[in-house]
């Protein structure tokens, strides 16, 4: 079975009232991305909230540069493979193996105000 893929970009915003500086976390699922705004870098041993995004064309696994309609512009900050360690509706752990960030990424959803949050921990 061929190895699921990761990609994390750095997000700049655009003209088009774009959110903040972002960091996308996409995450193959067959054909497309699933996808997440972090709030922040990610860094090991940090919660960050989230945003679940409309999943992705996985196009951006290997894109770098201006996204469409003046939304601004994507840069690799890390990429790898993973693979899922556990998967329900409010929750999601991978393991990544990236060249930056490796070991175990937990997503889990808080109810109370619709946001993820994600935590980066060593393998």
């Amino acid at each position: 079975m061929k190895p699921r893929r990761f990609v994390v970009l750095r997000h700049e915003p655009g003209v088009a009232g774009q959110r903040e500086l972002h960091w996308d976390l996409m995450l193959e699922f067959g054909d497309s991305l699933r996808t997440w705004a972090l709030t922040s870098e990610p860094h090991v041993g940090e919660e960050i909230p989230a945003d679940e995004l409309p999943r992705h064309r996985s196009d951006y696994l290997e894109y770098e540069g201006p996204v469409s309609r003046g939304r601004g512009i994507v840069s690799r900050f890390d990429c790898g493979a993973f693979e899922v360690v556990k998967e329900s509706p409010g929750q999601l752990s991978v393991d990544l193996h990236g060249n930056l960030l490796k070991g175990q990424l937990q997503l889990t959803h808080d109810s109370t105000n619709q946001r993820w949050i994600a935590m980066f921990m060593p393998s």
